[in-house]
């Protein structure tokens, strides 16, 4: 069992077999993120019609050689990465204050959100090719609708707008100020490697909380207006950054800094402490 500074101990899934779920975990987010980021840059330089956001990504995937193989692998990290939030909600996260209820309640969210991922790519894999390669665009307008439908719907879906646009922020400014640094192994990274990790972990956070802030709006303003159609995935709120006096060119950065997040998890898995 590793000691943490506050001498509690940490079991954190307590064995090996988490450890290597949440390894393998950020793997597999990082590579989604990292081709959403390389789709969405396609899209500011060429106006491609590919779809920038996770269904996007898994396409691509698949398209490569041995690609049904690396599509699997990447559903079966995710697989894991929903089980090692689980894990960290019914046993709480490794480090100080982990058993706490609020991270505990994080981690139920953590878990369901990447369940949700985990199980779209899987059933992409498994041949259901509306699953994982659907529309993320098509998917928000079509729960928002059907939210916006229920009583108090519109005030559940400026709820949940208002919730992703506040988490948007968090991502921010926890990226701005390092604090993936508490997670680091730092002892075992040498000095370039740590500067690489800042370069990643800022630069990569702060774009996604950006996108995070901006769907979040986008679901807002469209339980204000109670039209479905003004809610946007991934893809289309990426596209949105294109409208805007900045032009392709502030897409152009949030999709190198989304492809900046994927190497930032892809590091994680080797340096984060588990």
């Amino acid at each position: 069992m590793r000691r943490w500074p506050d001498g509690g101990t940490a079991r954190a899934a307590r064995g090996t077999g988490t450890v290597v779920a949440a390894r393998a975990g950020l793997a597999a987010r990082g590579v989604i993120y990292l081709l959403v980021g390389t789709l969405a840059l396609r899209i500011a330089h060429l106006d491609t019609g590919e779809q920038a956001d996770r269904g996007g990504a898994v396409q691509e995937l698949a398209e490569k050689p041995f690609g049904q193989v690396l599509v699997w692998a990447v559903g079966i990290g995710m697989v894991c990465m929903a089980l090692w939030r689980l894990s960290e909600a019914v046993f709480g996260a490794a480090g100080p204050d982990g058993g706490k209820a609020r991270k505990r309640l994080l981690s139920v969210v953590r878990f369901v959100f990447y369940a949700a991922v985990a199980g779209s790519v899987i059933a992409f894999a498994a041949g259901e090719r509306g699953s994982g390669a659907g529309s993320t665009d098509e998917q928000s307008r079509d729960a928002t609708a059907r939210v916006l439908d229920w009583p108090a719907g519109q005030w559940l879906v400026a709820g949940a707008g208002a919730a992703v646009a506040a988490a948007g922020v968090w991502i921010t400014v926890r990226a701005v100020t390092r604090a993936y640094r508490d997670k680091l192994d730092l002892a075992r990274m040498s000095p370039a490697g740590r500067t690489a990790m800042d370069v990643l972990g800022v630069g990569g956070g702060a774009s996604r909380g950006l996108v995070f802030a901006a769907a979040g709006g986008f679901a807002v303003k469209s339980a204000v207006a109670y039209d479905p159609e003004q809610a946007k995935g991934l893809d289309d709120t990426l596209r949105t950054f294109a409208g805007t006096p900045a032009g392709p060119w502030l897409l152009g950065v949030v999709a190198a800094g989304l492809a900046l997040f994927g190497l930032f998890s892809l590091a994680m898995a080797r340096w984060r402490r588990l």
